[in-house]
């Protein structure tokens, strides 16, 4: 028993918090379900929530870890809504509005997503920064294009594709197990070699050549990777709605994600988590609450939130703030043990808390005389001591 407990006590938890956290909530939520505790808007706002961390994350892998800025994240959604959505379809007809049809779908969506960010990857072997912003950015508009262009028996045109609507109690549990099975996937690549070398990539790709990381091969793996979950949120997305539309994927709705990620901080899957729930929720409670003539005030008031949270986690004055109430420094007081030796304690009796008569710089300054030899002591500037 000492034992289980010693090696328990050596397990680092903090990589297994995210696990843990919506495995809790998985359970907790699937228990209120089956007890019918939860209404149809709590189950529509969960099933948002696991989208938004689903595509948080996803972008987080490209912007955070591998240090490329993409604005086509809603274009991989698109494909996954539509041509996922377009499988589930056809399947329904054969299999049923099932949970097969539904697996079906998200693999379909996801590959076909993946391959497009395949052929992004490529582009971005060569272009950086603000070249690769505009890529990306026109890829989205040319993937919404093509899906609004497109004829009313294939994938609906302007109107849009009507998708089969899954069961409400049981979507959004579906949808964060995909969420858990996301972060298995990308928590543990970050932490392997391969991990270290997308971000070695991130912080000098010179280097990173230099030191015979394969740069090719990592940057498509990080495109494709992101863009096959981000076309797993778009076939949440499709069964989520019954009507796909391509005005719910533009370009505006890219940056919404990229704000979600800056907001949780540069390569923090837990801070995208956060981030990405919050402002989530604070759109649906907003949309809810402001109706009517109102309405017209839910993009100033989501605005002003996101504007005060960027002064908060940004501004040089509230760095003494933000050090001293932060989760990471309430996780560590309240769970770390006081004989850890990383365990450090404000020392109370340090020469800047105690108030003192001497001022400090009166000590530093008084004279000093070599009392054995009865010499003065030189200063460095050539004068003496007396």
């Amino acid at each position: 028993m000492s034992t289980f407990i010693t090696k328990l006590k050596k397990v680092k938890w903090r990589h297994y918090i995210n696990y843990i956290l919506i495995g809790l909530f998985i359970i907790i939520t699937s228990i209120l379900t089956l007890t019918n505790s939860l209404d149809l808007s709590a189950q529509f706002l969960f099933e948002k929530l696991a989208i938004s961390i689903m595509l948080a994350v996803s972008l987080g892998l490209v912007v955070g870890f591998l240090g490329e800025l993409s604005l086509g994240h809603a274009g991989f959604m698109c494909i996954g809504a539509y041509l996922g959505g377009k499988v589930a379809v056809l399947f329904e007809q054969s299999l049923g509005n099932g949970l097969l049809t539904l697996i079906i779908s998200v693999i379909v969506g996801g590959l076909c997503a993946a391959l497009c960010g395949l052929l992004i990857g490529l582009p971005a072997l060569r272009l950086k920064g603000d070249y690769l912003a505009i890529v990306t950015l026109a890829f989205g508009e040319i993937v919404r294009t093509i899906f609004i262009n497109t004829s009313k028996t294939s994938f609906g045109g302007a109107t849009g594709l009507e998708t089969p609507r899954f069961n409400n109690k049981y979507l959004f549990i579906i949808a964060f197990v995909l969420v858990l099975l996301m972060l298995f996937i990308i928590q543990n690549l970050i932490r392997s070699k391969h991990g270290r070398a997308i971000t070695a990539i991130r912080d000098s790709e010179i280097a990173a050549r230099a030191t015979g990381i394969n740069v090719t091969k990592y940057k498509l793996l990080v495109f494709a990777l992101s863009a096959f979950f981000a076309g797993i949120a778009g076939v949440l997305f499709s069964y989520s709605n019954y009507r796909v539309q391509c005005t719910n994927f533009g370009y505006n709705y890219s940056i919404e994600i990229l704000v979600m990620v800056v907001l949780g901080g540069m390569g923090n899957i837990t801070g995208s988590i956060i981030s990405s729930s919050l402002i989530t929720i604070l759109q649906v409670e907003l949309s809810s609450i402001l109706t009517g003539e109102l309405s017209v005030l839910q993009n100033i008031i989501y605005a002003l939130v996101l504007i005060l949270i960027v002064i908060y986690n940004n501004a040089p004055g509230l760095k003494g703030v933000r050090e001293r109430y932060n989760l990471k420094k309430l996780f560590n007081n309240l769970f770390k043990s006081r004989k850890d030796p990383s365990y450090q304690k404000e020392d109370e009796a340090a020469w800047d808390r105690v108030p003192t008569k001497i001022n400090m710089n009166e000590l530093l300054s008084m004279d000093v005389v070599d009392v054995n030899n009865k010499k003065s002591i030189e200063k460095p500037g050539g004068d003496s001591y007396e």
